[in-house]
């Protein structure tokens, strides 16, 4: 099974923190927190279509005036989801520019924002280059199960934690189901590959009946072929159906009864969990007054959410000297050992 993404830290563990979730096959990029970005390249940033930022203290969303300046002028455009409060944030971030130029450029660059309140409901604006990012309303979404975007290969999906007395939002990548075409079941019935493929496995995963035509059509030296098909039929002699994996990335968040309530099963059984673990755990005191985890509480919670692979990052600077350490305290509590 070949993933459609690769997910890593845009900065590894001491820079800001941040996860790019690149995805292969779609020419697209998405970012949870949008802090120092400097290391991704121009090709990276020119595909993010979308950036969840957890909430906004500076390591986390200083980034945003990068990535438009990247962009600005492309034919591309960006969706934003934050808190409580992020509409207006990004407004005056925008309007601390002078934009008397901007309205020329031939293409229009358009910011769509979201954010999510405290009591489940939702709120969106847009702002156009067209018009010097003046803000326009948009009809307030609909965030059901936390579900922030819908694709037909994957969703996005989050969770309000309490950092302090803001909310930090966790963030949920969950890919569909894979569609594998086994290609020697496709040889064994004299079938080429082709884009009958994509219309098949759009079809698949569409759920359509399996009378459904699929019209097969090839080419060879000896001239043009075709032949049709219940979808049904293909689905059985061809396709492989592999459940998605989901990511999850948890940052600025206290070791409270309620975050580990919510978070917990948030991220259960998570083939991959960033997980923010910036103190040691003989600064626990320290840790909560930051409302932070330690080492061993981020693995802690790894262990009982039972995720299949861990990365602990947003390591403390005061620890500069000795990675190891904070690693192998991490590792102990998540594996039990």
């Amino acid at each position: 099974m070949r993933p459609i993404y690769q997910a890593r830290l845009v900065n590894g563990v001491w820079g800001d923190p941040g996860v790019c979730i690149d995805l292969k096959f779609q020419r697209r990029a998405l970012l949870f927190d949008i802090g120092d970005v400097q290391s991704l390249s121009t090709r990276v940033l020119l595909r993010v279509s979308d950036v969840f930022v957890s909430h906004t203290h500076m390591d986390h969303f200083a980034g945003f005036d990068h990535l438009l300046r990247v962009c600005l002028g492309r034919d591309t455009g960006v969706r934003l989801y934050g808190p409580e409060h992020f509409i207006a944030q990004v407004e005056h971030k925008l309007a601390a520019y002078t934009w008397n130029l901007v309205q020329n450029y031939s293409v229009d660059f358009i910011i769509e924002v979201h954010e999510l309140h405290a009591d489940g409901s939702a709120a969106g604006a847009r702002f156009r280059s067209r018009d010097k990012f003046a803000r326009e309303a948009l009809p307030d979404p609909v965030s059901e199960d936390g579900v922030l975007l819908r694709d037909d290969e994957f969703l996005v999906r989050t969770v309000a934690l309490e950092h302090h007395d803001i909310q930090s939002l966790a963030f949920c990548f969950e890919e569909s189901t894979h569609i594998n075409v086994w290609k020697n079941r496709l040889e064994s019935r004299g079938l080429p590959t082709g884009p009958w493929l994509t219309e098949l496995k759009k079809l698949a995963r569409a759920g359509a009946p399996d009378d459904t035509p699929i019209n097969v059509r090839w080419r060879t030296r000896e001239g043009s072929s075709e032949k049709t098909f219940p979808l049904g039929d293909l689905k059985r002699d061809v396709l492989e159906f592999v459940p998605g994996q989901k990511v999850c990335y948890v940052t600025d968040t206290g070791w409270t009864p309620e975050n580990r309530e919510r978070v917990i099963p948030f991220v259960a059984n998570a083939d991959l969990l960033f997980i923010e673990a910036v103190f040691r755990e003989a600064d626990r005191e320290l840790a909560a007054g930051k409302s932070h985890l330690t080492t061993t509480q981020a693995g802690t919670i790894a262990r009982l959410a039972s995720v299949k692979e861990a990365q602990p990052f947003h390591f403390s600077s005061r620890y500069h000297d000795d990675e190891t350490t904070q690693r192998a305290e991490f590792m102990r509590a998540w594996q039990g050992a």
